[in-house]
C-alpha cells in the first residue's frame, strides 16, 4: 500500500511517501501528478510518518545531522550505490560529483553521478544537497539551488556547530 503525506518545511512543502509502511519519496514540492490522473503517491495519510516528521524538525532546528528512519527507494543498482556514498557525506561537509565518481571507481562517471542524484527519490535522507561542482559551485538540486544553498548555509550555521563536531558522517546522531 502506498500512502502519502504533504508537510512544511523552510524549504517549502515536502511530500513523503511510504510504500507498505517504508519511507521510499522524500520529494521537494507538492504531489505532482498529470493532469486528469490519480496522484503517484497512494493515498493521503495522516498516520505513519511521525518519526521522519519529528527528525525533520529536529533537523530544521539545527539539532539533528541526518533523518535515520527506514527506507525503501527505488533505483538501479548504479543509482543506488551513489546514493549510498552520498549518505556517507558528514552534515556540513561537501563534496564533489567527480570526487563521487572517484570514490565509485571512475572518474569519468561525474555525469553519471549527477544523473543518479537527479533521481534520488529521498532528498534530506539522502544529503543530496551536499554534492557541490568541482569547484564548490552550487550546481542542479531537485528542490532548486535557493533550497540547495539554505541547507548548505543551515548546516554551516554557528548554532550547529555542535553537530558537524559530533556527526562525522551522513548518517550519525550526536550524544
Amino acid at each position: 500500500m502506498i500512502t502519502h503525506k504533504i508537510v512544511t518545511s523552510p524549504v517549502g512543502v515536502l511530500t513523503l511517501v511510504a510504500m507498505d509502511g517504508l519511507l521510499s519519496k522524500v520529494r521537494l514540492g507538492p504531489p505532482a501528478a498529470p493532469a486528469g490522473a490519480g496522484t503517484p503517491y497512494g493515498i493521503a495519510a495522516e498516520d505513519g510518518f511521525e518519526d521522519v516528521e519529528r527528525q525533520l524538525t529536529e533537523y530544521f532546528e539545527g539539532r539533528r545531522c541526518c533523518i535515520s528512519v527506514d527506507t525503501n527507494p527505488q533505483g538501479t543498482e548504479f543509482q543506488r550505490r551513489v546514493w549510498e556514498q552520498v549518505s556517507g557525506i558528514a552534515y556540513g561537509r561537501t563534496a564533489s560529483y567527480k570526487q563521487l565518481a572517484v570514490l565509485l571507481g571512475d572518474a569519468a562517471k561525474a555525469r553519471s553521478v549527477g544523473a543518479a542524484l537527479a533521481h534520488n527519490p529521498l532528498n534530506l535522507v539522502v544529503p543530496t544537497h551536499r554534492v557541490v561542482g568541482s569547484r564548490g559551485a552550487l550546481t542542479g538540486y531537485s528542490g532548486g539551488v535557493d533550497a540547495k544553498r539554505y541547507l548548505l548555509e543551515l548546516e554551516q550555521a554557528p548554532q550547529t556547530e555542535h553537530l558537524r563536531r559530533n556527526c562525522l558522517r551522513a548518517d550519525s546522531v550526536p550524544a
